[in-house]
């Protein structure tokens, strides 16, 4: 029997003197932002086009655990997997690196929206399916 491999998403980031906090690293609300637009990527990376037009993630939980500070010119790189789904809701797990450096992890819980009524929507078993294969 084998298994496929749940996908993992690559996505470099880039650092911003406006991310830099008065302690001269990345402030942690930007690690938000960060997953923010890493999750969403590769939700624009990996579903079919007609799905994205139909539905939108909004984030319900994220729960961050910081290893170690970035700095502005630090190359860091945000690494997303999902790591399930169920009803209306998909969980992924984001970790950052700068080279073989764990910098921090991410835990985050996403709702699945109807792009029309703006209210949660089940997630379809082929949508399911694009993060991750069985």
């Amino acid at each position: 029997m084998t298994t496929k491999a749940t996908p993992t998403f690559r996505h470099p980031l880039t650092i911003s003197p406006t991310d830099i906090d008065d302690m001269g690293h990345v402030n942690n609300a930007v690690y938000l932002q960060w997953v923010q637009e890493a999750v969403v990527r590769y939700w624009q990376q990996a579903s079919p086009i007609d799905a994205q037009g139909r539905l939108l993630w909004v984030a319900l939980k994220h729960e961050i655990s910081y290893r170690m500070p970035l700095f502005l010119n630090d190359e860091v790189e945000a690494l997303v997997t999902a790591t399930g789904t169920r009803g209306s809701r998909a969980s992924f797990a984001t970790i950052f690196r700068r080279g073989d450096d764990l910098v921090a992890e991410v835990r985050s819980c996403w709702c699945c929206v109807d792009a029309t009524t703006r209210r949660p929507r089940r997630i379809a078993d082929d949508i399911a399916r694009v993060f991750l294969p069985g």
